[in-house]
């Protein structure tokens, strides 16, 4: 990506609104393009200024996150927009629906500065999804309910390295990480990831771990 990860704020608290702007604004490599009280608002400026990603919050007045991500994430015009969900805790079941709708990766909001500007950083990039052990959790709840809309495809199409990609991706790794545990270079990772998700048709790694689960490739024993 050149230039600094443009980014959308969406939450309802002013001060904690505030506080994230400041937050971004201190990375020379991020910069606030706009901010957001209510889900409505997130979804007209984010139309309006094609960020790289929106820091979502879930409970919002007027439209809340989940449905503001749902609208994002079905316009074709903001296909490149990622989204990173805010919860208060990393339980919230709301963010089963936020992964439904479209949501690339979510944070706890007591999470550390630095934590949230790397997490910004890795899903504008589209990096890693979740921490393993959220990822466990949340998926293994997310194939209990109604079906994502599915990916035109199945790991069947894929050559074996790229099934142990997928692999490592439904179990949360980074492509750093999936290079380091099959010899490859981050890259040649990264190449790989974006192989799978054009053969298999999903719009980022929130439905191939989705893909991996379902297939058996991975289940949360194995985190």
């Amino acid at each position: 990506m050149s230039g600094p990860v443009r980014v959308l704020l969406a939450d309802d608290q002013t001060l904690v609104r505030a506080a994230f702007a400041m937050l971004v604004e201190s990375a020379p490599d991020m910069a606030v393009v706009g901010e957001a009280g209510s889900g409505r608002e997130a979804v007209a400026l984010a139309r309006d200024t094609r960020p790289d990603l929106v820091v979502m919050d879930i409970r919002m007045p007027d439209l809340d996150g989940i449905e503001a991500t749902r609208l994002i994430a079905a316009d074709a015009e903001l296909a490149a927009v990622r989204i990173l969900v805010l919860t208060t805790y990393d339980t919230d079941e709301n963010i089963v629906e936020a992964l439904r709708a479209g949501a690339s990766g979510f944070l706890v909001k007591d999470t550390r500065p630095a934590e949230l500007l790397d997490a910004i950083r890795t899903v504008a990039a589209g990096e890693a999804l979740l921490s393993p052990g959220p990822t466990a959790r949340l998926i293994a709840r997310f194939l209990r309910g109604p079906a994502l809309p599915a990916p035109t495809g199945g790991p069947e199409q894929l050559s074996g390295r790229e099934r142990e990609v997928l692999a490592l991706v439904g179990r949360g790794l980074t492509n750093t990480e999936i290079g380091d545990a099959l010899g490859l270079s981050p890259l040649t990772a990264k190449t790989h990831v974006s192989r799978i998700m054009g053969k298999l048709g999903a719009r980022d790694r929130a439905q191939l771990v989705v893909v991996a689960y379902e297939s058996g490739m991975v289940t949360p024993g194995t985190m």
